[in-house]
């Protein structure tokens, strides 16, 4: 008996009984594994389209289709073909559950023999790239200059003037002295040793000093008019230092409010107070000449320094590189 042709039905004397829709299946299998051996022997007879309609799923025929229709008659598997397929799965990717499995396929066939490992590079952050801003320049602005003050002058040279003061008032008081009678060239140096020692001496030129000293305060930097007219008030000062010394000589803590009283009235019009009032004055006038001056020259220094500041405000902050 020759091998039936692909797509030729093959008559059997009895028809399929199909005892299950299991057999049906592993029977429509192994149909479908004899009709595709054959179809490797005949390729050539079979047209291309055949293979594809043999991949359609195979139902059960019913019992009007047998008797209307003719039936494919399959030839009845032997007990070892007629267990069921040991591999059912469905084909990866198939719709259907029931799609034929190619039992002809061997795991890794198709697979290239060298295995490639892709091997993931490893990631390195970016790092975005801060362009640093531009730090702003801050540009000290020039100081004011200080204003330069001439009390200190006033009352260093207020110093050399109490000690003329001081010269003078004792040189004036021998002198009344001698006219006097009380002190002659053999006790000269006695009294005016027992002068240096005593309070009428000492207090005045104490007293002269401080006047002098404030109204070098107060005029300051002032022209030497002012140390003309002001100094009429340092005279006074002098005049009411030699009354304080006076009392003090006395002294005046030992003494009675009318014998104080006294004693100051006694020597308003005496020449020795009207001497400290004139050598107040006079010493004033010729030793704030010298304090005037000084002050004229402060003055055109903080003149200088006041346009030397201007000048820098005009031209603007310069950037000095080192």
């Amino acid at each position: 008996m020759s091998d039936p042709k692909y797509g030729e039905p093959i008559e059997e004397p009895t028809p399929v009984e199909t005892t299950s829709v299991d057999e049906a299946v592993a029977s429509a299998h192994a149909g479908l594994a004899d009709a595709e051996a054959a179809s490797r022997q005949a390729a050539v007879d079979a047209p291309a389209t055949a293979d594809a309609e043999s991949g359609d799923t195979v139902h059960a025929p019913s019992s009007d289709a047998v008797e209307h229709e003719p039936q494919a008659v399959v030839a009845e598997p032997t007990p070892a073909e007629s267990m069921p397929a040991a591999h059912t799965e469905p084909v990866y990717g198939s719709s259907f559950a029931d799609d034929p499995v190619d039992e002809t396929y061997v795991p890794g066939a198709y697979s290239s023999s060298t295995e490639t490992s892709v091997v993931a590079e490893p990631v390195v952050p970016v790092v975005p790239v801060v362009t640093p801003a531009p730090q702003p320049i801050f540009v000290q602005a020039p100081e004011p200059p200080r204003q330069r003050g001439n009390r200190g002058a006033a009352g260093v040279i207020g110093l050399l003037a109490a000690v003329a003061f001081g010269i003078l008032y004792l040189g004036a008081a021998l002198g009344l002295q001698a006219i006097r009678g009380e002190v002659t060239g053999a006790n000269v140096g006695t009294a005016a040793l027992a002068a240096v020692q005593s309070w009428w001496l000492w207090v005045p030129v104490v007293v002269f000093f401080i006047g002098f000293w404030l109204l070098g305060a107060v005029i300051n930097r002032g022209r030497w008019g002012h140390w003309v007219v002001f100094g009429l008030l340092v005279g006074v000062v002098a005049y009411v230092g030699h009354l304080l010394g006076q009392l003090f000589q006395a002294p005046f803590w030992s003494l009675t409010a009318r014998q104080g009283a006294d004693l100051v009235q006694g020597q308003l019009l005496a020449p020795l107070a009207i001497v400290a009032f004139v050598l107040g004055r006079e010493l004033t006038i010729w030793f704030g000449a010298w304090v005037a001056a000084r002050g004229k020259r402060v003055t055109e220094l903080n003149d200088e320094a006041q346009r030397e500041y201007e000048r820098t405000l005009e031209a603007g902050p310069r950037l000095h590189q080192s």
